[in-house]
């Protein structure tokens, strides 16, 4: 079923797109980035843009790297929270030179679905489900896996990152991670090898990457060989979260994807994550295809 997901989190708000900006509220601090998809005009007053705590700069000479100005009352790190039942997640903000934040709001929609999920699993007499995040980032999926109660094994390459993850989860007050720093096709590949099956698997791949020794990664070139091998390791009562963020490639182009690899599961739903400015103007923020065999 296509369906557009925007979640409630009351730590992150969009206030404004256009002219290849958005501004945007993490907890009490206000941020300007940098929006290819934002191609119409902006809303608010130049005032309302200029008054941000912390601004992105690109660099004249990279696509994807530049610095932060900031207002001196801003913080190098800061915190949000996100609720959703008994899950308590808090995460620590920074910020980096591509731009980013230590989050990705819009995925609070998959946490919900995630920590539901796992509690469906648990009350059908699997007690700890197994769950693989692959591309694992700071860890917002695993959090909530884990707060569920599934054994959760997370991988990432950017061993910085995964200690990043590491915070996060000590700050939510939970424990029991599976930390793995490697290339996520390597490592998957090696778990098929093993014949390991795991309830859930979590797929959040970059457009572009590199593992850690230098593998390249490329999402239109990789991708369908990285869900063949999760073919293989997901149960038969397993699911799937899988993100897209390339803007050439949408929730369809999932959907057929899984179909091929996975076969027709039992149930499905894809579409866009997106969120709603103050002015109405809805901005998407990535793809995304979850199925339950």
């Amino acid at each position: 079923m296509i369906k557009q997901l925007t979640p409630n989190i009351a730590d992150y708000e969009l206030l404004d797109t256009g002219d290849g900006e958005k501004l945007e509220r993490f907890g009490k601090y206000v941020v300007r980035r940098p929006e290819p998809q934002a191609i119409w005009r902006k809303s608010l007053k130049e005032s309302a843009w200029q008054g941000a705590d912390a601004s992105f700069l690109r660099d004249s000479k990279s696509e994807e790297r530049g610095e932060w100005r900031l207002k001196p009352t801003m913080p190098s790190r800061w915190s949000v929270a996100f609720d959703y039942k008994a899950m308590h997640l808090r995460m620590r903000l920074a910020l980096t030179s591509f731009k980013h934040v230590g989050i990705f709001p819009e995925q609070a929609a998959n946490w919900m679905f995630i920590y539901d999920t796992i509690e469906e699993l648990k009350a059908k007499g699997i007690e700890r489900p197994k769950v693989l995040n692959l591309f694992a980032y700071t860890g917002g999926a695993t959090l909530a896996a884990r707060a569920a109660g599934a054994d959760v094994t997370h991988v990432d390459s950017v061993k910085q990152v995964v200690t990043w993850s590491r915070e996060n989860m000590e700050a939510s007050g939970l424990d029991g991670v599976r930390w793995i720093v490697e290339d996520a096709t390597k490592f998957v590949e090696r778990e098929v090898r093993r014949g390991n099956k795991y309830h859930g698997i979590i797929l959040d791949p970059p457009a572009y990457g590199r593992g850690a020794n230098g593998e390249k990664w490329v999402l239109e070139q990789n991708i369908a060989e990285m869900l063949e091998a999760c073919a293989e390791l997901l149960a038969e009562d397993g699911s799937l979260v899988l993100n897209l963020y390339s803007m050439g490639l949408s929730s369809t182009i999932a959907r057929t994807l899984v179909h091929q690899m996975f076969g027709t599961p039992a149930g499905e739903e894809f579409g866009e994550l997106y969120f709603s400015a103050h002015a109405g103007k809805e901005l998407p923020f990535g793809t995304y295809y979850r199925m339950k065999r």
